[in-house]
């Protein structure tokens, strides 16, 4: 596994998500409250970029088609998806965020 640095805590204000890149995947990271998680990027539906969507609570919607996930487990919660996201262990250490890969 390895663990890569993708973004320092200022980057990402709470309530907020951001796109990232860690290991040549790109990954949505969102800041809930302090508490940072990573998702893949690409909804399942269509593949819209989740990082640029709205976040309300711990839910995401893809910015394309509507879909919502609940970012902390990756779990659909609105279609037109049916089927989760990857998520990804996320860790802080000092000011850096930091996700493992597999």
């Amino acid at each position: 596994m390895a663990t890569v640095k993708v973004a320092e805590v200022s980057d990402v204000p709470v309530g907020t998500g951001k796109v990232v890149q860690a290991g040549g995947k790109t990954l949505a990271l969102f800041n809930l409250g302090g508490t940072f998680h990573a998702l893949d990027n690409r909804c399942t539906h269509m593949g819209g970029p989740l990082g640029e969507g709205a976040v309300e609570g711990n839910r995401v919607t893809c910015p394309w088609h509507g879909s919502i996930f609940n970012i902390t487990n990756g779990e659909v919660v609105g279609p037109p998806a049916r089927r989760p996201v990857a998520t990804f262990p996320v860790h802080v250490e000092g000011n850096k965020v930091l996700i493992d890969l597999p």
